[in-house]
């Protein structure tokens, strides 16, 4: 599993890599085949499939094809915050009549499991496996898996959307191409790129000394030391920060993404990719979407975090989501550590900064 997460995280600056990810994960999940997708408002999707379903995967992405299918537009409509069965979302008459599937049939493909990762930027990034029709569906323990593997999916497919899935040549290319606020830091957190975009930050990143990079929020920074500090034991350790407004920027979030193996290499033998995000909502990733995407929430804490933004209290979204307060305080804690907040005032007070996140109110 650590050698697939690192794929992961290689695959994100160099596209080649993701037919080894989407092939391993299908090994572990048992899958006839797989795809990553990249939906967004304007044109068609973008992303790979595993070569025995190249054909259709290229039919699929020309023109409009993929809005005329029930099963595509059910995805993205429900953008699921873990890998579902597809099959459970539609009718009978839905799954013989898709235009996908009835294509798929002809391949001996049956079952899907899907994925949705709003992203930040607007674009809508799914992962999708299949079975074979003679395999039947998906054991529960197979979809147990891909959803380990969901939180690294998604981190590596915001930095492949920004980058369009083309590789980038250098350090410094490679930061520009990402659009964003960037930097890439040593093992030790030494600075040794950064990107216009982060340099114009110097209210929020503050050089320190050794040749670091700090964060002027506290508690935002303490966060942001640790999360450093784990990726260089190389345990794997990401992070999602959120950063209050400081000097007059609005809030963004900061991710912090390993480089390993080629990707390492792209960046100048760099370790770490720190990367800030603002927050764009479009039609097809709503902005509410974006509380998992950001910080790992799981769907009930989502759901949690949303109501308490939206004014409900702790007895009232327990009870809208038919739970005891006392397992409501326990995803509570949890928000609490994945967004870097010690109060339910506080979180309420970051979730405000993200508006519009809360769901309209309905008991």
């Amino acid at each position: 599993m650590i050698d697939l997460i690192e794929t992961i995280y290689e695959a994100a600056f160099v596209p080649e890599r993701w037919n080894s990810v989407l092939q391993n994960a299908s090994g572990l999940s048992n899958s006839a085949s797989a795809q990553v997708f990249f939906f967004s408002d304007h044109g068609p999707p973008r992303g790979t499939t595993l070569d025995n379903l190249r054909p259709l995967f290229d039919e699929f992405i020309k023109g409009d094809f993929w809005k005329f299918c029930d099963s595509v537009q059910k995805m993205c409509g429900l953008q699921p915050a873990s890998f579902v069965r597809v099959d459970d979302f539609l009718s009978p008459e839905e799954i013989e009549q898709d235009r996908a599937r009835i294509m798929l049939r002809q391949f001996g493909i049956g079952a899907h499991l899907c994925t949705a990762i709003p992203m930040p930027t607007g674009e809508l990034a799914t992962f999708v496996f299949q079975k074979w029709i003679r395999d039947g569906g998906f054991a529960q323990g197979e979809v147990d898996r891909l959803d380990a593997l969901r939180p690294h999916l998604a981190r590596a497919s915001l930095v492949a959307g920004r980058l369009r899935m083309e590789r980038a040549a250098a350090a410094t290319s490679a930061l520009d191409l990402l659009g964003l606020p960037a930097a890439v830091l040593s093992a030790n957190g030494r600075v040794m790129a950064t990107n216009p975009h982060l340099d114009r930050l110097d209210a929020a990143f503050l050089p320190v000394a050794y040749g670091g990079l700090a964060i002027a929020d506290r508690d935002a920074n303490r966060l942001f030391q640790l999360a450093v500090t784990g990726m260089s034991r190389t345990d794997n350790a990401v992070g999602s920060i959120p950063i209050p407004g400081i000097g007059g920027e609005a809030p963004f979030v900061v991710h912090l993404l390993p480089l390993r193996r080629s990707a390492h290499d792209i960046f100048g033998n760099a370790d770490i990719l720190v990367m800030a995000t603002p927050i764009k909502s479009s039609a097809l990733v709503p902005s509410a979407s974006l509380l998992n995407a950001l910080f790992d929430l799981t769907p009930a804490e989502a759901r949690l975090a949303a109501d308490l933004a939206a004014g409900l209290t702790l007895a009232e979204t327990a009870a809208r989501s038919g739970i005891t307060v006392k397992s409501a305080r326990t995803y509570l804690e949890r928000v609490f550590q994945k967004t870097g907040t010690h109060q339910q005032s506080q979180l309420v007070a970051m979730l405000k900064t993200l508006q519009p996140l809360a769901p309209p109110l309905s008991r």
